[in-house]
C-alpha cells in the first residue's frame, strides 16, 4: 500500500513539471512573439517613410523643374526696322520728284537719286546704290539701238525701265536725260521705311538684315514689279512713285558691277554711287571709296 501512494505521487510530480514546462515554454513564445509583430512594425514604418521620402523627393524634383519658368525670360516682340537715313517721314506730304528732275544727264541723276524714295502701296523703300548708264557707253542697253527690249530706255526721263537679267531678276532702272538719249540709272540697293511685312512675303525672306534689299534683282521683287512696268511715269501719283528724300551727307563711288564684257575704259569708270555709313549696300563694298 505504501509503495502503491508513492508511486502515485511520482507520477503527480512528474506532470506537474511536464504542465510547468508548457507554461514556461508558453509564456516565452508569447513574450518573444510581440517583438517579432513589432520589428514588422517597424519594418513596414520604413518602408512607409521610405515611399514618403521618394514622395518627397518627387515632390522636390517637381518643384526645381517649375521654378525655373517662373524666371524664364519671355521672348522679345522684333523691333520694326527703321531706316537710319530717315527719321519718321510723313509720306503723305512728301513731294513727287517732277518730271524736270530727270531731264540731266544719267551721270549726274545717279548720285541726286541717292536719299530718295520709291513707293508702291505700302512700301516704301529709300535709295542707297545706284549705277550710271549713258550714252555711247559699251555697258548700256542703248547700245544696241531701239528694239522692242531696248526702247523704253529711250523714253523721256523719269520713266521706268525694267528688263530681266538672265530671265529670272526684275531690274528697275530711271530713265535719263531727254527723250531719245537713251541713258538710265539702275537701282542697284535700297534700305527698307515701310511695309516691311510686304517686303518680307515678296522676297520669301523673313529677314531684317541688308541682305534683304542689296541688288537690284532683289528691290524689283520687293517692289512687286515686272517689265510690264516699263514706260510708267514715276514723277505722276499713283503706282510707283519717285518721292523727294534728304541728301546724303557722305557718299561713296567706284567701278559697277558686273559688266566685264564693255570697253575698258567703261568698266573702270567709277559710274556707281552708294551712301557712305550704311550697311544696305551690295557686293563687293571693296571698291568703293570716297570721291
Amino acid at each position: 500500500m505504501l509503495q502503491s501512494l508513492t508511486k502515485i505521487n511520482f507520477l503527480l510530480s512528474i506532470s506537474a513539471r511536464s504542465f510547468s514546462l508548457q507554461m514556461n515554454s508558453s509564456k516565452r513564445f508569447k513574450r518573444i512573439a510581440p517583438k517579432r509583430n513589432k520589428s514588422v512594425r517597424l519594418s513596414q514604418s520604413c518602408n512607409d517613410s521610405e515611399r514618403c521620402a521618394n514622395k518627397s523627393s518627387k515632390s522636390v524634383i517637381v518643384r526645381t523643374r517649375t521654378t525655373p519658368r517662373h524666371n524664364q525670360t519671355l521672348p522679345q516682340p522684333k523691333l520694326k526696322i527703321q531706316s537710319s537715313l530717315v527719321s519718321d517721314p510723313c509720306f503723305r506730304d512728301t513731294t513727287i520728284l517732277p518730271h524736270d528732275f530727270f531731264q540731266i544727264d544719267a551721270l549726274d541723276l545717279a548720285p541726286r537719286l541717292l536719299g530718295k524714295f520709291l513707293r508702291r502701296d505700302d512700301v516704301v523703300l529709300q535709295i542707297t546704290e545706284v549705277e550710271a548708264y549713258r550714252p555711247n557707253d559699251s555697258a548700256c542697253h542703248g547700245r544696241f539701238g531701239i528694239t522692242p527690249r531696248t526702247a523704253p530706255v529711250f523714253g523721256p526721263g523719269g520713266n521706268a525701265y525694267v528688263y530681266l537679267c538672265y530671265g529670272l531678276h526684275t531690274m528697275l532702272n530711271v530713265v535719263a536725260d531727254k527723250e531719245g538719249v537713251g541713258a538710265a540709272v539702275l537701282i542697284r540697293a535700297c534700305a527698307p521705311v515701310c511695309g516691311l511685312e510686304t517686303i518680307q512675303q515678296r522676297r520669301g525672306q523673313q529677314t531684317e538684315k541688308p541682305i534683304l534689299l542689296t541688288g537690284p534683282g532683289k528691290v524689283g521683287q520687293a517692289l512687286g514689279i515686272s517689265t510690264e512696268w516699263s514706260y510708267h511715269p514715276l514723277y505722276t501719283p499713283g503706282g510707283l512713285e519717285l518721292l523727294d528724300g534728304p541728301e546724303p551727307d557722305k557718299i561713296l563711288i567706284g567701278p559697277r558691277v558686273g559688266i566685264e564684257y564693255a570697253l575698258p575704259e567703261h568698266v573702270n569708270a567709277l559710274w556707281r554711287f552708294a551712301i557712305a555709313d550704311t550697311p544696305w549696300i551690295s557686293a563687293p563694298k571693296n571698291t568703293l571709296r570716297p570721291p
